[in-house]
């Protein structure tokens, strides 16, 4: 497998070109997020989402607590920590997939300046907010093709009215399919339009559900575990194409267990731990972050467990026996 590192910095686009982000430039995004504050619930210049007081427990087990959370807008956010801490969790109640425990005691959160508390995920997609699954969704008994088509928002013909009208949605479909094949194409899938998605490999499938996500033009793109199961040989493929949407102007917000990918592909990293955010800040920063330590080894990590005090407290236990032995065969 490559190296990402290499790829992250081999593959630097021109910001000024058109159809770039300004954060597109590497020296734009170190200026801005290194004058962020390093602590859970840091403030964001430009937050594109800002979460509060969002709890959801499932009996007496409390899955996420979540008191503050920013995201800025237009760089990649990686969102980390062991697993149970409650990261996919926190996506579905975000997206409207799930709800809140806390929705009435002031959960709250808003996305681009709009309130989506007691949102559907709908309507959050509708909104420009957009995720992936860490088990793909893609609908094997449909082409690869259709379920590009799906994906795209406010056809006409869905309409059962408009559907009896060819002119009234024909055109429309034309420019729904031209996107689609331009995406396809984009994510090196366009030799597979006709085949039926449940035939594609997992890699493939993810590579599918993301340029699906795309049809809908999101502002922002959540991607759960998006290298997880993908065959070391599309693992660059899917970090370019990350790194792209993020150029293009995309904010992005990743669940990841790869370490080494995260630090080198995002900009900022998140870290959760029994439903709650411990620590926010740069990676090199995040990862030497004792809290994060604890987290991911737990709070005695750093305790020494050699086999010479395993030995000792071994030997110990054994004269004792010896000695209660004696002491018993003395009194008999």
């Amino acid at each position: 497998m490559a190296d990402p590192k290499a790829d992250a910095t081999s593959g630097v686009h021109d910001a000024t070109a058109p159809g770039r982000s300004p954060l597109a430039d590497p020296a734009a995004r170190k200026r801005l997020v290194s004058g962020l504050e390093s602590r859970p619930g840091s403030a964001k210049p430009d937050a594109i989402l800002s979460v509060d007081t969002i709890v959801r427990q499932f009996g007496g087990v409390t899955a996420v607590d979540v008191d503050h959370l920013e995201v800025q807008r237009g760089i990649i956010t990686a969102l980390i920590g062991p697993n149970g801490a409650g990261k996919t969790t926190f996506f579905n109640l975000i997206t409207g997939f799930d709800r809140p425990t806390s929705v009435g005691s002031g959960a709250s959160w808003a996305f681009n300046g709009k309130t989506l508390t007691k949102t559907t995920a709908t309507s959050a997609a509708r909104a420009g907010m957009v995720r992936t699954f860490q088990l793909t969704k893609a609908l094997s008994r449909m082409t690869v093709m259709d379920n590009m088509m799906l994906g795209a928002q406010g056809q006409s013909g869905e309409s059962l009215a408009r559907a009896m009208f060819a002119p009234l949605w024909r055109r429309q479909e034309s420019e729904v399919e031209e996107k689609a094949l331009a995406l396809l194409d984009r994510f090196k899938l366009l030799a597979k339009k006709d085949d039926y998605a449940g035939s594609l490999s997992g890699g493939q499938r993810k590579l599918l559900e993301m340029a699906r996500a795309l049809m809908t033009d999101p502002t922002m793109i959540m991607l759960d575990e998006p290298m997880a199961g993908v065959n070391p040989a599309l693992t660059q493929s899917l970090l370019g194409h990350i790194q792209s949407l993020r150029d293009e102007g995309t904010t992005v917000l990743f669940v990841e267990h790869d370490m080494h990918m995260v630090r080198h592909i995002s900009d900022w990293v998140v870290v959760m731990a029994e439903g709650r955010v411990v620590a926010e800040g740069e990676a090199d920063t995040v990862m030497a972050d004792p809290a994060v330590i604890d987290a991911y080894l737990g709070a005695h990590h750093d305790t020494d467990l050699g086999a010479d005090d395993f030995e000792a407290d071994e030997m110990k236990a054994q004269l004792a026996a010896e000695v209660a032995a004696e002491e018993k065969e003395g009194s008999a």
